[in-house]
């Protein structure tokens, strides 16, 4: 199991060039990459999306590249820029009756005139990308590690609470039978004493009605899939790709179990146990959240 929120950092420098990483994660339902690149490797963007989506399959993650050329910078002129500007002052100066020349100084003051020559990265780079990235998300998933780790705890301390709950909600499901026997008894007795009539109570008609009220409160069957539930959540608590989605579905078999059982007897010691099984689960909800 692991936490969707970490930090990881990487850096590596070579003769021309030197790279900077640093990742951040975060709970999301899905794998959400956001970047922030130099302008001259926007063009990467798909490959380190797929770089990272080989190794993280859920969390918003923030990337911040830094990128410097230690070799000179080669410029390019925007020529298309240049050539309309001049063409601009030619007609002004014809138009108006303008005297002079256009200033190289003032030209090279455009927005843009001259430019960074793009060039594409060449393989020498693209190894030190994959490398860089590599290493910032093996810190990133050391962190999250350690805090799945932290998470695992919790959940299976939560999952044990629930577990210790079930004994005492089988014990007073076997009763059930008889509780409904004995109201219902009483409850006739009651009716025939403020009655003048003298009647025989039928014992088997008794019971016929005791066998249907039970068989609608009886509990039996959520009581084995809470069980049930209990051991898969273990089970997939202790794999490492996607525990989160699994876990989160869980809970939600687990909460309609409990809301059932609560649901269907007036037993007050099967609801206060029912209700502390849907408050531990609530708690579990809140932290599958975070599981990648």
């Amino acid at each position: 199991m692991k936490s969707m929120t970490g930090f990881g950092r990487a850096s590596v420098e070579q003769g021309d060039f030197s790279i900077s990483v640093e990742l951040k994660t975060v709970n999301n339902r899905f794998l959400d990459v956001n970047m922030r690149l130099p302008s001259e490797l926007q063009s990467l963007e798909s490959t380190i999306k797929k770089l990272i989506g080989n190794r993280l399959t859920r969390g918003r993650v923030e990337v911040n590249l830094q990128y410097d050329r230690n070799d000179p910078v080669e410029l390019e002129l925007n020529r298309p820029l240049i050539a309309g500007f001049l063409a601009a002052m030619k007609q002004m100066r014809e138009e108006y009756s303008l005297a002079g020349e256009p200033d190289i100084n003032v030209i090279a003051r455009l927005p843009n005139v001259v430019n960074t020559k793009k060039q594409e990265p060449n393989a020498d780079f693209l190894a030190a990308l994959e490398q860089i990235f590599g290493q910032a998300i093996d810190d990133l998933e050391t962190m999250r590690t350690k805090e799945g780790e932290m998470l695992a705890a919790e959940l299976l301390a939560r999952i044990d609470e629930i577990e210790a709950r079930v004994p005492a909600i089988e014990a007073e499901a076997a009763k059930v039978a008889d509780e409904f026997s004995a109201r219902l008894t009483k409850r006739i007795s009651e009716m025939l004493a403020k009655s003048d009539s003298q009647l025989d109570i039928d014992q088997a008609r008794i019971a016929q009605e005791v066998a249907f009220l039970a068989d609608r409160a009886d509990i039996a069957e959520e009581i084995t899939r809470l069980k049930s539930h209990i051991e898969h959540f273990r089970s997939i608590a202790g794999d490492e790709r996607d525990v989160g989605k699994r876990l989160d579905f869980l809970t939600q078999e687990f909460n309609r179990e409990a809301n059932t059982i609560a649901s269907k007897t007036n037993n007050m010691i099967v609801k206060e146990n029912a209700l502390a099984i849907k408050s531990e689960i609530e708690k579990i909800r809140e932290q599958v959240q975070n599981v990648e």
